[in-house]
């Protein structure tokens, strides 16, 4: 994998599953991550799901990297400020951020969500709560620490920022509320990059596929389903190395793009060796 040594990367949501591994592949290329999330070593984690910012730090510190746990709830605007003003003071500059945070599926076991309703219910079934979090603790949050972290780039005249979504060739996702929330993150992604592009700054949404989460894993431990084109959730990580080190990235922005397609682009592999194909909506 290319190095990222010297660079500086925010990667939020990253208690666990994708923005973990997204954390992890960064901090084997040698950079210095700011690991940010709600679950820390102090109080309990989100759904009682195994991981905190300060374990994610430590693992990332161990592959090469430096991994630096910053507890920030990305709905509260002061909060996500307070992030980047830590970050200007210790590192004056930031190079990558990895737009990861969601609340789309708390309180989800693998079927249904708590109240029982079923994931793919119509829109009409399920609780307006739903929309709350999967529009402020995910469309809105990128937004926000988007707001925030590009003075910290502009400077740079170059950098990176992706907008992890959920994605196969603008087919429909679902659930209304869902694929809603994901159809703006990719376009917001599509916007920021127009902006962007006279600095020289790439804007992606970035699409993986069935990921190993901690969530999925306690689901499929209470009732198993097919896993045999799954992912772990550092193959998104490993894509996201590749396109920070291409030299001709500006060629990517504004778009959605899938992991899968990266792999057999770049050609990197998952930690197992294998290369997953870009998922696919049957």
């Amino acid at each position: 994998m290319s190095t990222l040594k010297g660079k500086v990367a925010v990667v939020t949501g990253a208690s666990r599953g994708g923005g973990r591994g997204i954390a992890l592949a960064l901090g084997a290329a040698g950079a210095t991550v700011y690991v940010t999330g709600r679950s820390t070593k102090n109080q309990a984690t989100t759904d009682n799901l195994p991981g905190t910012i300060d374990e994610t730090a430590e693992s990332v510190t161990l592959r090469g990297g430096v991994g630096i746990p910053v507890c920030c709830d990305h709905t509260i605007d002061a909060e996500v400020e307070a992030l980047f003003t830590k970050v200007k003071t210790e590192q004056g500059h930031l190079d990558l951020l990895v737009n990861n945070a969601w609340g789309g599926y708390e309180n989800y076991y693998g079927t249904n969500f708590e109240d029982g309703v079923a994931f793919d219910a119509p829109f009409w079934e399920h609780s307006l709560q739903r929309w709350q979090t999967m529009f402020n603790a995910g469309v809105r949050s990128h937004l926000v620490t988007s707001r925030f972290a590009i003075p910290l780039i502009l400077p740079q005249n170059q950098g990176l920022i992706v907008c992890t979504t959920a994605w196969d060739r603008d087919k429909f996702l679902g659930n209304l509320y869902y694929d809603l929330a994901k159809n703006a993150v990719n376009h917001m992604a599509f916007g920021m990059a127009r902006e962007l592009q006279k600095y020289n700054i790439a804007v992606v949404a970035l699409a993986p596929g069935f990921m190993r989460t901690e969530r999925v894993m306690a689901a499929y431990n209470l009732q198993p389903f097919d896993l045999s084109n799954s992912e772990s959730p550092e193959y998104i990580g490993r894509a996201i190395v590749a396109l920070a080190s291409d030299p001709n990235l500006m060629s990517k922005s504004g778009q959605v793009l899938a992991v899968g397609d990266l792999a057999s682009k770049y050609g990197f592999t998952d930690i197992d060796g294998n290369q997953p194909q870009a998922f696919r909506i049957e």
